[in-house]
């Protein structure tokens, strides 16, 4: 009779008798006798992390309180596109011709204007001399902190209808009060009133777009964190703790192995067979690799960080840093390994690209398909997903 696969569990696991069903419903999945690892009492106490979360201003103490003037405290409450607050917040924004669509609705705008008052519609002005103040915006876009970082053709197209509006409503002005609409280009200091007025709707535009896209992504972060925050912040938790506590956790797994054979992993003659889940990857790899190892014939991870986690910093043992020119050789002591990954997993990562066996082979990356039912946040779904089931009943055949 085989011996038993040991199943190391991940990050954010206080749930010994859950993780025992779910070890226990993988067996009858496989068909392969298991065993359940546990060592989630020694991970990280994540009671009151939410006290270091950042919150809304009005619930803290010390907050600046509001005046009661909806402008002067609160952004506006607009909705904003999603295309437009992914452009807005890149970092290396590419709208290199988003003057160019502003500048087309501008025109257009103002010879939409221009022909009512040829049909005899309205009285006013002709507003198609309007070359001398697009090349003043033209100046004076760049200058923008919010709009110019846009290529959304809504916010552009919205911007360019504002700016036009300064010029249809200033040319009618100062022909209903003056008589002569270029008498507005020219004042008593260096520039026109009318370029002051358009130059002061793009900042009051600029600010507002700010005001709008900043309050959407303050609202974007608190979903993001009520959705994603309790498995990020546990995960990271759960690392930190680790990486203090190797040698307690290590003490957990080898104990729970002792408990079935104390011979098991000892020597190359009776290896184990591991699959596990996230940091328990790391955690397996890191016992296999040692420099007292846990011999493993066979080593199937699952949304696992191991290869991450040494390219960023090497893990010891028996294995060397990686340079980036070429994967680090693993030692004899881990024999086989099959690492599978999600796409939508943002905490799983490859192991071909860092590692090679030592027989000169590579660790075997299997994307395992997503599945709708599971949403967004899949770094836990992999136990339920029959295709994980199926690898490893393949990866822990003798």
């Amino acid at each position: 009779m085989p011996d038993p696969v040991f199943v190391i569990h991940g990050v954010a696991n206080r749930d010994r008798e859950g993780f025992t069903s779910a070890v226990a419903a993988l067996q009858v999945a496989t068909g392969i006798s298991m065993v359940p690892v546990y060592w989630g009492d020694l991970g990280a106490d994540d009671r009151f992390v939410s006290a270091a979360l950042p919150i809304r201003p009005a619930a803290l103490p010390s907050a600046r309180q509001s005046s009661g003037l909806r402008d002067a405290d609160e952004p506006p409450r607009i909705s904003v596109p999603e295309s437009v607050l992914a452009s807005a917040l890149a970092s290396d924004p590419q709208a290199a011709d988003q003057w160019t669509h502003v500048e087309t609705v501008v025109r257009e705008r103002l010879a939409n204007e221009e022909q009512r008052a040829d049909s005899g519609l309205r009285n006013g002005p002709h507003y198609g001399d309007a070359d001398e103040l697009l090349a003043y915006l033209a100046e004076e876009w760049p200058k923008t902190e919010w709009l110019w970082r846009t290529d959304d053709p809504l916010l552009l197209f919205e911007t360019g209808q504002s700016l036009a509006e300064v010029l249809i409503e200033a040319g009618d002005l100062w022909a209903d009060e003056f008589g002569s609409y270029d008498g507005l280009r020219a004042g008593d200091e260096d520039e026109g009133r009318l370029r002051r007025m358009v130059r002061n709707r793009l900042q009051s535009l600029d600010r507002v777009a700010g005001a709008a896209i900043q309050a959407a992504a303050g609202r974007l972060n608190n979903a993001l964190r009520t959705k994603f925050g309790p498995g990020t912040t546990r995960f990271l938790g759960d690392v930190l703790v680790y990486q203090r506590h190797r040698e307690a956790v290590h003490a957990r797994v080898r104990k729970c192995i002792d408990s079935v054979d104390p011979t098991l992993g000892r020597t190359p003659d009776r290896p184990v067979r591991v699959v596990a889940h996230s940091l328990g990857g790391v955690i397996a790899v890191d016992m296999a690799t040692a420099a007292v190892p846990l011999w493993t014939s066979s080593l199937l991870t699952f949304g696992s960080q191991a290869a991450f986690f040494h390219a960023c910093d090497p893990r010891g043992g028996q294995i060397l840093p990686y340079a980036g020119d070429q994967p680090v050789a693993l030692p004899p002591s881990l024999a086989r390994w099959t690492n599978l990954w999600e796409p939508l997993d943002m905490l799983a990562f490859v192991a071909a690209g860092v590692f090679q066996l030592h027989d000169g082979s590579a660790p075997v990356d299997i994307s395992v398909p997503h599945a709708a039912s599971t949403g967004m946040w899949t770094h836990s779904s992999y136990w339920d997903l029959p295709s994980v089931a199926s690898e490893i009943s393949t990866a822990m055949a003798d």
